[in-house]
């Protein structure tokens, strides 16, 4: 008879059916940045929907997510409010925070949103932190319609970066911006 897999197990269950679990350690909780100059916009948005992704996978012990502005604004923007109360997210109460190297240097993955937020090499040589720029335009101002279009992106960005994390794969060379 099979033997159950214990927590660690990071191989498929014998049935062939692999939950996101499966692949992640709870014991060790993989962390998740999405940073921006203002934490206003595009890293709320995408820190929202790897809240939303999070829960639906089950992973709620097992990822942990920041979201964090260089130098933060007063508040979320409200055209980024609407859009996303459109498909059932609530950040009315949400207020940019500035966030810090040393948090930065503490996350698996890093994502900017592609306002030139971080210079890796601020994390220092010793930094084993996966960064990527997914280079959105900033929604700030936008029309409606183009803020819902960055947001689309962003869940697909998102939903792309928990596959990796669930399957133990790199999706990085599609996420990184060739500049």
């Amino acid at each position: 008879m099979p033997t159950e897999p214990d927590s660690t197990d990071r191989t498929a269950a014998s049935n062939g059916a692999t939950d996101s679990t499966d692949r992640i350690d709870a014991a060790d909780p993989i962390r998740v940045a999405f940073i921006c100059v203002r934490n206003a916009g595009r890293s709320q948005m995408a820190t929202a929907v790897a809240e939303r992704e999070r829960e639906r996978r089950g992973l709620t012990d097992h990822i942990e997510i920041v979201t964090g502005g260089t130098e933060p604004a007063d508040r979320v923007h409200e055209e980024v409010i609407e859009v996303m109360t459109e498909v059932g997210i609530d950040l009315s109460d949400r207020t940019p925070r500035k966030i810090t190297i040393a948090e930065l240097r503490s996350c698996d993955y890093v994502a900017t949103m592609g306002c030139s937020t971080l210079d890796v090499g601020e994390l220092g040589p010793d930094a084993d932190v996966d960064v990527r720029d997914w280079a959105l335009p900033d929604p700030d101002g936008e029309e409606l319609d183009r803020v819902r279009e960055i947001r689309e992106e962003i869940a697909d960005r998102v939903e792309d970066l928990f596959k990796e994390i669930a399957d133990g794969t790199d999706a990085s060379s599609t996420d990184v911006d060739a500049a």
